[in-house]
């Protein structure tokens, strides 16, 4: 093949020079053609689904298909609360990332699509090739139940594994590189996929993020309670100078620390000296400093008892390990820390190497944004419980809640990055009502929408559900939902105060009681939100919504069920659970 552009005959060259380069271009040129044609060949067809329920799969999915868009694949991203189940048949790829919540439940996104997959009338996949990134929480029975039921029920229909599943215990980055390359490399034209393309974007992002947290100033750190048993902070946290942003309906990552007298309890009762330790990201730091700033003490799990049975001599933990009973170990686990591994049941490691080598990295807390930009710029607010409880003779408390409220001493400041999560949006219609339902510290977005929906002049109704023990001392916001009733901003307030009465009384009593009006703001096409727990509350709430929509609609259960997905399809009831 001739070069087209020949070396110039009066290039500072000999003739022989110039053969030599002429040759060499050529060749080149040939190589490069032959590469592109080879990538210029059929496209491979890559379909990729998610199920998120607070973004973390979502975000994970865009990420794989920028990385597939650089190669030579024809790529699909649906959120799987879109994707037509119709096409399932003819998919030649499939790849999924998916959470689990709650009590091994799949995402709202995910449910319909999961809950016909698992029935009856899915079809034979025996044309479909696949692949499943599962996320979940292995301190959390079913972990990554949802993943799971998706990799197994394809498989049974007949599809293939492109690679093994992965299951991610909490932080994702790693397993899910290795999970992409995997995969991309086997899809790839000739088996020759690349992995290197998002790493080295990762590692060229500058700014404040998950993996390089800001340290936020505290501007206010206070109880919202009055006197009694819950302590409910209301935290006011600067984002000035660190080019973070967030819309209502995100979430804030709080890196914490661990309480240092804790720390100091489990050293003084390991059998060798504490010295220096790897850190989970490198380098070595002092077993102290490890053990509060790095490592996860607050928990147990199954995996860390096999591990710590294995350097122990307890004949309770072997008995435990050996019958292998989940209801066992979950009874063990329950109000236990490490330090009560440490003190009741002695463990011979050699050094502080091996003994953090079985302790799980400390992850970050996700706390749903209590703040509207709009109305307190450079700042983030959160509302956060502070858990404190006592359990087998010891004081304990959640670890971040009690980091927020009691160690945030001596210019201590908290690590954060923005989670966006946009499965929890206000309407983009100003104009549409919003129902809200959040009991607790559940309010905390709803305290940010109300917020928004005032500083954009929103013509939408709103009408706000709230719940807890007693109105004299936990009326959380009080003076801020007064404020917004007598300006109109809150159109409609319910509060069930639990404990002020004989009968308890909770969000979804109150829903059914006010059945009418609320089939009749969703018959106009309001927007219904729910925050808070998801095994308890989140599923009476959403069996209150059923029962309103059968009684009030005159909907038979199966039309009810149908009219709710219908809710959710078109992000009209949308969930922030955990």
């Amino acid at each position: 093949m001739a070069f087209p552009i020949q070396i110039p005959n009066d290039a500072p060259f000999t003739a022989e020079q110039r053969a030599w380069l002429n040759d060499f271009l050529s060749k080149a040129l040939a190589l490069g053609a032959q590469q592109a044609a080879a990538a210029s060949g059929p496209s491979v067809p890559v379909t990729v689904l998610y199920g998120s329920q607070t973004g973390t799969a979502e975000g994970l999915a865009k990420k794989l298909v920028k990385s597939l868009k650089k190669g030579n694949f024809e790529v699909e991203l649906h959120d799987m609360a879109a994707y037509d189940r119709a096409r399932l048949a003819g998919e030649k790829n499939l790849l999924i990332i998916t959470s689990t919540y709650g009590d091994g439940e799949p995402p709202d996104s995910a449910a319909e699509l999961h809950g016909w997959l698992l029935g009856d009338s899915a079809p034979q996949l025996p044309a479909l090739s696949y692949s499943v990134l599962a996320l979940g929480d292995s301190s959390y029975p079913d972990f990554c139940k949802c993943g799971i039921e998706f990799d197994t029920r394809l498989a049974a229909l007949g599809a293939k594994r492109i690679s093994a599943r992965v299951d991610v215990d909490v932080d994702p980055d790693g397993p899910y590189a290795e999970w992409s390359a995997a995969v991309i490399a086997t899809l790839a034209p000739g088996g020759a996929g690349s992995s290197g393309g998002e790493a080295s974007a990762d590692s060229a992002e500058t700014g404040f993020s998950k993996t390089n947290p800001f340290p936020a100033g505290v501007v206010e750190n206070y109880n919202l309670n009055g006197a009694g048993e819950k302590q409910t902070n209301q935290i006011a946290l600067t984002l000035e100078g660190s080019g973070l942003e967030y819309e209502v309906g995100d979430a804030l990552g709080v890196y914490p620390l661990n309480p240092p007298q804790v720390v100091d309890e489990i050293i003084a009762n390991l059998p060798f000296k504490a010295g220096d330790v790897p850190a989970p990201n490198g380098g070595e730091v002092s077993l102290r400093e490890a053990l509060i700033r790095y490592y996860d003490i607050g928990s147990l799990n199954k995996s860390i008892i096999q591990k710590w049975q294995a350097k122990s001599g307890s004949p309770f933990l072997r008995s435990l390990v050996e019958a292998d009973d989940k209801k066992a170990y979950d009874d063990f686990c329950w109000g236990r820390d490490l330090i009560d591994l440490v003190i009741d049941h002695p463990a011979d490691f050699t050094d502080g190497e091996e003994f953090v080598s079985i302790l799980k990295k400390l992850q970050p807390r996700l706390y749903s944004i209590a703040s509207s930009p709009r109305a307190h710029p450079g700042e983030v607010h959160l509302c956060v419980g502070i858990v404190r409880y006592e359990s087998f003779g010891r004081k304990r408390g959640g670890i971040c809640s009690t980091f927020l409220a009691d160690r945030l001493t001596g210019g201590e400041k908290p690590r954060v990055y923005v989670h966006g999560n946009n499965a929890f949006r206000l309407p983009a219609d100003t104009a549409t009502d919003v129902i809200m339902c959040g009991p607790g510290t559940g309010i905390a977005p709803f305290r940010a929408f109300l917020e928004d929906r005032k500083a954009t002049a929103a013509t939408g109704r709103n009408w706000l559900f709230f719940g807890n023990p007693h109105q004299a001392t936990d009326y959380l916001y009080q003076d801020e939902i007064e404020s917004y009733i007598a300006d109109g901003t809150l159109t409609k307030f319910d509060a069930a105060w639990s404990r002020d009465q004989k009968e308890k009384l909770y969000v979804q009593h109150l829903m059914v009681r006010n059945g009418a009006e609320l089939w009749a703001w969703l018959s106009k096409g309001a927007a219904f939100y729910v925050c808070g727990d998801a095994s308890r509350m989140a599923k009476d709430v959403d069996a209150a919504l059923h029962k309103v929509a059968e009684e009030h609609g005159n909907l038979t259960a199966e039309e009810a069920t149908a009219f709710i997905s219908q809710l959710k399809k078109e992000k009209r009831y949308l969930r922030d659970v955990y």
